[in-house]
C-alpha cells in the first residue's frame, strides 16, 4: 500500500539503482558495439577481404556470451547480484582494453570471447535485482532501464568511438580508453549497489515498506536445484519467452553489428556520417524503449489486463519493425533508408518487458535461471546471425538478403510474443504462483 499523507515520504533509491544499471548497461554496449563502429578501420588494419571473416569476428562475443548465460543464471540465483555485477564490469573493461594490443584477427577474436564471458552475468543478476527492488507495477519501467543500455550504449558508442578514432586517428586508442573507463565505473558501482533494499543505508522505512508490500507475495528466493529448473523448459510460457527473445535478438543484434558497414558499403557513408546516423537510430530506439515501459506500467496501473497490455505492445513492436525492414529493401534514397531503420528500431526494444515476465508470473525465485536460459538461447542465435549475414553478403554481393532475413525474424518475434499467456503462472514445484497483480492464482497444468 502506498504511504499515507502523514507517513514518512519514501526515498527513491530503487530508481537510482536502476539508473546506475542503465549506465552500466550503456557502457556494456559501448564496449560491445565498438567493434561494429570501428570495423572499417579494423578491416583495413588487419587486411580483411572476406565478409565471412567479419561475420566471425562479430560473432565471437556472442558465442562466449551465450555459453555463459546458463552458468551465470545459476550464479545469479546462488550468489549476490552486487558481487556479480561489479566483478563482471571490471573484467570486461580489461578485455576491452586488451583488444587494443592485438596484432591480428586470432588474438583479437580471443579478446572478444573474453568480453563475452565477462559481460554475461549482468542481465541475469539485474533481473534478480529487479525482483528484489521493484513492485510488479514498476517492472515495466525497470525492465526498460535494465535493458535500455543496449540502444543507448550503441548510440553513445557511435559518438564516443568515432570521436576517439577521429581525435587519435586510431581505433586502438579508442578501445584502450573505453576499457579503462569501464573498469573505473565498475569500482564506483561497488559502493552504491546493494542486493536487497534492507541492505542499503539510504533506503528509509517508507520506501522499504512500499517495496516489501509489493513483493512479499512472491516469497523468498530458493537455492537453485537443476532437477527443479528443467521442467520449466516444458512450459509454454517459458518456450514462448525463449523463442520470442531469440527472434527479437536476431533483428536487434543483426542491425547493431552490420548497420555501420551497410551504410558505408551501400551508400558510401564516411566515418562521421556513419557515426551520426547510427547514433540517431539507436538513441531514438532508447527513447522508444522508455516510452514503452511507461505505457506498460501506466496501462497496468489503470487496470489493463496483462494479456491485452503486453500483447498489444509486442504486436506494435514486431509489426512496425518487420514492415520497416521490408520497406528498406524497396527504396534507394539513403535518407529514406536511415528513416526506415530508425522507425524499425524505435519500438523494437519493447521486448525488454520479457525480463520481468518470470517475476510477473510467479517465478521470481528462479528468475535468474529462467532469464539466463532465455538469454543463452537468444545469444546463441545472435552468434550465428553475423556469420549467416556475412555468408549472404559474400555470396550475393548485397544486403537485400540480410534485410529479408531480419524481416522473417520479426514475424517470429510477433508469433512467439502472442503465445505468452499472462493468465497462466510459471509453476514452481507445488507452490502456487502469483498473477502480475500479486494475487494468488491456481496453478494450471502446462
Amino acid at each position: 500500500m502506498p504511504p499515507s499523507e502523514h507517513s514518512q515520504k519514501p526515498t527513491s533509491i530503487r530508481w537510482e539503482i536502476f539508473i546506475l544499471m542503465l549506465i552500466l548497461g550503456t557502457i556494456n554496449y559501448v564496449d560491445r558495439a565498438s567493434l561494429a563502429i570501428a570495423m572499417p578501420h579494423i578491416v583495413a588494419d588487419f587486411h580483411i577481404e572476406d565478409a565471412r571473416v567479419i561475420g566471425w569476428l562479430n560473432s565471437m562475443f556472442f558465442w562466449a556470451y551465450a555459453l555463459m548465460q546458463i552458468p551465470c543464471g545459476l550464479l545469479a540465483d546462488l550468489l549476490t547480484p552486487r558481487t556479480l555485477i561489479v566483478t563482471a564490469t571490471i573484467i570486461w573493461g580489461a578485455f576491452q582494453g586488451l583488444g587494443a594490443l592485438c596484432g591480428g584477427t586470432t588474438s583479437f577474436a580471443f579478446t572478444r570471447l573474453g568480453l563475452g564471458v565477462a559481460e554475461a552475468p549482468v542481465m541475469p543478476a539485474g533481473a534478480k535485482l529487479m525482483g528484489n527492488w521493484l513492485t510488479p507495477n514498476e517492472r515495466g519501467r525497470g525492465s526498460m532501464l535494465l535493458d535500455g543500455g543496449a540502444p543507448m550504449g550503441t548510440a553513445v558508442g557511435a559518438v564516443i568511438i568515432t570521436s576517439l578514432i577521429a581525435v587519435f586517428d586510431s581505433w586502438r586508442s579508442a578501445f584502450l580508453i573505453a576499457g579503462v573507463g569501464t573498469m573505473v565505473v565498475g569500482l564506483v558501482a561497488y559502493f552504491f549497489i546493494r542486493t536487497r533494499p534492507s541492505e542499503h543505508p539510504r533506503v528509509n522505512t517508507a520506501e522499504l515498506n512500499w517495496i516489501e508490500s509489493g513483493t512479499k507475495s512472491q516469497g523468498k528466493a530458493e537455492k537453485f536445484r537443476l532437477r527443479e529448473a528443467l521442467p520449466y523448459l516444458r512450459q509454454r510460457n517459458v518456450l514462448a519467452l525463449v523463442c520470442g527473445w531469440s527472434c527479437y535478438s536476431w533483428v536487434f543484434y543483426g542491425l547493431m553489428t552490420w548497420t555501420p558497414l551497410y551504410l558505408k558499403d551501400t551508400y558510401g557513408f564516411d566515418l562521421k556520417s556513419m557515426g551520426t546516423a547510427v547514433a540517431i537510430m539507436f538513441f531514438l530506439c532508447f527513447v522508444g524503449q522508455q516510452i514503452g515501459g511507461i505505457i506498460a506500467d501506466k496501462w497496468r496501473k489503470a487496470g489493463g489486463k496483462p494479456n491485452t497490455v503486453f500483447h498489444t505492445l509486442f504486436a506494435i513492436s514486431a509489426v512496425t519493425s518487420g514492415v520497416c525492414l521490408w520497406a528498406v529493401t524497396q527504396v534507394s534514397n539513403h535518407m529514406a533508408v536511415v528513416a526506415l531503420l530508425t522507425l524499425a528500431l524505435f519500438p523494437l526494444r519493447w521486448a525488454s518487458v520479457y525480463w520481468s515476465v518470470p517475476g510477473l508470473l510467479g517465478a521470481q525465485s528462479k528468475a535468474g535461471t529462467i532469464c539466463g536460459t532465455m538469454n543463452f538461447c537468444s545469444n546463441l542465435t545472435s552468434a550465428i546471425v553475423p556469420i549467416v549475414v556475412g555468408m549472404i553478403i559474400q555470396a550475393t554481393g548485397s544486403y537485400y538478403g540480410a534485410m529479408m532475413f531480419f524481416t522473417v525474424a520479426a514475424i517470429g518475434y510477433l508469433v512467439s510474443s502472442l503465445a505468452i499467456d499472462f493468465n497462466r503462472s510459471m509453476e514452481i514445484g507445488s507452490t502456487p504462483a502469483t498473477q502480475p497483480d500479486g494475487n494468488a492464482m491456481e496453478t494450471k497444468a502446462s
